[in-house]
């Protein structure tokens, strides 16, 4: 019986391409799989966004009370851990424009699959794929997936740059002085710090807490239902495929 059934696995294989799933739908399934990847590594960056936002609110009541008794120094260092975690906010924000850069990326990739019947070269994934690599939240699974793209030809390898890190501290230390003042003087209403020499933008309202977080479980429900309809159309594909295919098993034996 073990020898029937590895001889039906054998012949099975030997003969995959002619009735099994073809190379065209393994290109499908990777993509519809790289995008799924890339939405849930998207939703983590939505929760580290408000986890870091909400350690801000932290930290300005902190500066507040620190400035009623008149501890500058403290808050000074503060202002500096302030402008730490809004840095790593915006460089989130802008890795979760890299991820949607990438989605299109996989949109395209789809319709040049259904069209050419292959995937193709692309330096706009290329470009999101390395910049997101550097990014120590989602570095391993953004990793993973270049490798990934780089074996199916949509990407080149790409180099690392492993000196990111220390510019961008010593780039930091170098503004943080200049903002410091600025970041004070917002948070105490004027009672620390000076005023900016030009505003160009005026002060975003703060969203209430309660308003943040149901907007940010409507998002993670919308995508969830994006992904449910996604895995429906793959089964539904392959129920269809296997029917249209009308493999006998007893044939091969």
């Amino acid at each position: 019986m073990f020898k029937l059934r590895e001889s039906i696995k054998a012949k099975v294989s030997k003969h995959s391409f002619k009735v099994g799933i073809s190379s065209n739908s393994l290109s499908l399934f990777k993509v519809n799989e790289w995008s799924l990847k890339i939405r849930k590594e998207m939703r983590v960056i939505d929760r580290q966004i408000r986890d870091i936002q909400r350690e801000e609110e932290k930290v300005k009541r902190s500066v507040k009370d620190a400035a009623k008794k008149n501890q500058r120094d403290v808050c000074v260092i503060l202002a500096k851990e302030l402008i730490r975690s809004r840095r790593a906010v915006s460089k989130l924000y802008a890795s979760k424009a890299h991820m949607n850069s990438v989605l299109m990326g996989m949109k395209n990739q789809l319709a040049v699959l259904r069209v050419a019947g292959s995937l193709q070269k692309s330096t706009e994934v290329m470009k999101a794929m390395q910049n997101l690599v550097k990014i120590p939240e989602i570095q391993a699974t953004m990793r993973d997936l270049s490798k990934e793209m780089m074996k199916a030809g949509i990407i080149e390898e790409m180099l690392e740059d492993t000196f990111e890190g220390l510019e961008d501290q010593e780039e930091m230390e170098e503004e943080a002085e200049a903002e410091i003042d600025k970041i004070l003087f917002e948070i105490t209403a004027g009672a620390l710090g000076k005023a900016p020499s030009k505003v160009t933008d005026a002060l975003p309202e703060p969203e209430p807490m309660g308003a943040a977080a149901a907007a940010a479980v409507d998002e993670e429900e919308d995508i969830e239902a994006m992904q449910s309809r996604d895995v429906y159309s793959w089964l539904y594909f392959i129920l269809s495929y296997l029917q249209n295919a009308n493999l006998n098993v007893f044939s091969l034996m």
